[in-house]
């Protein structure tokens, strides 16, 4: 049951036809979607492995890496080599976006800001052939030694895992391309529904996440672009937040395009881009910025 306060919140952003069209989404089952790890295999040689297997997948129009599974769980692709072997990785269609939206190039210097578990750390580093330099952050133990054992899994040879707080790094630091997807109530995926999703939860998110916008844009070299990142419809988290900071940093939004397969949601600052929870899609939030 999605909360009411939640409710109440989603219609004064959206009105009720498109709430209704959201708790709808919450409630759809999530096809299994993966992303071909071009550092170990590629395209071709996954979708001969999965037609083996009598597995049948459909192809996403606006990335030539993502497939979507039709009729298995995502506990029997756990058991295919091609897991094992870290070829391909789970992970949500919607979250495969802020990297492609980031645009990252081999030999630059980029950061990831709050990285566990890794699938868009090890997303950077296939699009980049290992040739970028990547630093990941992750301030707790345990999800950091899960982020280490996905990028070893994966082939992954070109990140400095920093067990930090991105908060706390030394203004000293400086990056070409930042990934800041920001930790959140995850209000625009299922999660709504499970006890511990409270106004207490998005308040405490909103202060870390504005906090965290705040610092990677004293990283950021300026003239060079960051993606922020949310899987939380909320504007309270999104364009609130690059609201109290962009003016202040002197920042600005570069538009973003994106395929019209991506069910979208209305935004209150052009150029920023939320997808609809629906059964291929999990709610999120993209914003590129550039640091003038």
């Amino acid at each position: 049951m999605v909360p009411r306060f939640l409710q109440e919140m989603l219609i004064e952003q959206y009105g009720e036809k498109i709430t209704n069209k959201i708790i709808d989404g919450y409630s759809k089952q999530q096809y299994v979607t993966l992303r071909v790890n071009t550092i170990k295999s590629d395209i071709n040689k996954i979708k001969q492995r999965l037609v083996q297997e009598n597995i049948e997948f459909e192809e996403v129009d606006w990335s030539k890496n993502a497939l979507i599974i039709k009729n298995v769980t995502e506990a029997e692709i756990r058991k295919l080599d091609i897991y094992i072997n870290g070829e391909i990785y789970l992970q949500s269609l919607s979250s495969m976006l802020p990297p492609i939206i980031l645009e990252p190039k081999e030999r630059e210097n980029i950061l990831d800001m709050a990285a566990a578990p890794g699938g868009k750390t090890t997303q950077i580093a296939a699009m980049t052939g290992n040739k970028a330099f990547l630093t990941a952050c992750e301030k707790n133990k345990i999800r950091a030694e899960r982020l280490k054992y996905n990028l070893d899994k994966q082939g992954v040879t070109c990140v400095n895992v920093m067990l930090e707080d991105a908060r706390k790094l030394s203004d000293y630091f400086s990056f070409d391309k930042i990934l800041l997807d920001a930790p959140c109530s995850g209000s625009g995926t299922s999660n709504v529904i499970k006890d511990n999703f409270t106004k207490q939860l998005i308040n405490n998110c909103i202060k870390v996440q504005e906090c965290l916008l705040n610092k990677s844009l004293k990283l950021l070299k300026h003239g060079q672009e960051m993606v922020y990142s949310t899987c939380s419809i909320l504007r309270q988290e999104n364009e609130d937040i690059l609201n109290m900071v962009l003016e202040r940093a002197n920042a600005e939004i570069v538009p973003i395009e994106v395929s019209k397969e991506i069910p979208l949601l209305p935004v209150n600052i052009n150029g920023t881009i939320c997808v609809c929870p629906t059964e291929l899609y999990e709610g999120f939030f993209v914003a590129k910025i550039r640091k003038k």
